[in-house]
């Protein structure tokens, strides 16, 4: 497998873990969101993935497409173990912890907007760095209660092995902190992200090791 991936990328992020958890191998191949315009601006990443996001998948010679589809089709194809429950109700409550952080966090906080933001809005850099934190910190707040209204919340946010909402929780939380979001209102989330990062495959899936980094 070839993964094209970015150190400080969320969804990039969480297929590593993915990938770790599962224990497959894999190449990484870096695509620099900032260098030289964006490298996957570039027409060569184009044309593996026309939205010119990363990460992208590259399996057997087919090339697969946004995370959490990725995700789900390494569950498919690599049963064990499992990052989706056997039962519909308790797949669609991972499936909705998951999506709160990939669909309403992430995408309004994605290297893109910020660059809008900045660069056709022309806002400040004080006034884009609240723009995060608000959505940040609301939305995680949303997903503690969330957490907190779950039957099955144990160690992890399904529980007591991680699942596909531990892997998007993470990544989330990693972004929390680099931009000083406030987490003294996310103690559940705090709690699980903890126990997320003692396992072997979230450390190794961090943006610190990974041989992009800066």
């Amino acid at each position: 497998m070839k993964l094209y991936t970015y150190f400080r990328s969320s969804a990039a992020f969480r297929v590593r873990i993915a990938l770790n958890l599962k224990g497959l191998p894999y190449d990484a191949v870096p695509v620099h969101l900032a260098r030289n315009g964006g490298e996957q601006r570039q027409p060569d990443y184009l044309a593996l993935n026309p939205a010119g996001l990363v990460p992208a998948l590259e399996d057997g010679g087919q090339v697969l497409t946004q995370s959490l589809a990725i995700i789900e089709y390494l569950d498919e194809t690599h049963p064990a173990p499992a990052l989706l429950p056997g039962d519909a109700l308790g797949r669609a409550r991972i499936r909705a912890l998951a999506q709160a952080i990939a669909c309403d966090i992430h995408p309004i906080n994605n290297l893109r907007v910020l660059q809008y933001l900045s660069r056709e809005l022309g806002v400040t850099d004080e006034q884009k760095n609240a723009w995060y934190r608000h959505w940040v910190e609301s939305g995680l707040a949303a997903v503690e209660a969330m957490l907190q209204q779950q039957p099955r919340s144990g160690r992890f946010c399904f529980g007591d092995t991680p699942t596909l909402a531990d892997i998007c929780l993470v990544p989330q939380v990693f972004n929390a902190r680099r931009f000083n979001c406030n987490t003294a209102h996310i103690p559940t989330v705090m709690r699980i992200v903890e126990a997320c990062e003692a396992l072997e495959a979230f450390r190794l899936a961090a943006p610190a090791q990974q041989p992009d980094a800066e």
